[in-house]
């Protein structure tokens, strides 16, 4: 099964966590900073912790450069 998640990315954050809000877009801080694709790779890390799947389960879709990003997850 695949679901579709709309996240926030916020980068250089001092506590990394996820969150949701009332619209259903997930905000994923991590304190990686958006240099050479780091933060993304913490954001699906972060995502593949708070969904307890594996990383190779989340595919990124679009906003690779974007604090607007859409994933795909594979759910088992």
């Amino acid at each position: 099964m695949y679901v579709k998640i709309s996240v926030i990315a916020h980068v250089n954050s001092k506590k990394p966590r996820v969150e949701p809000d009332l619209l259903g877009t997930l905000h994923v801080y991590v304190s990686e900073p958006p240099l050479e694709n780091r933060a993304n790779i913490a954001v699906i890390e972060a995502l593949a912790k708070h969904f307890k799947v594996k990383k190779r389960n989340i595919n990124f879709i679009s906003g690779r450069k974007s604090k607007n990003k859409l994933f795909e997850i594979i759910e088992n």
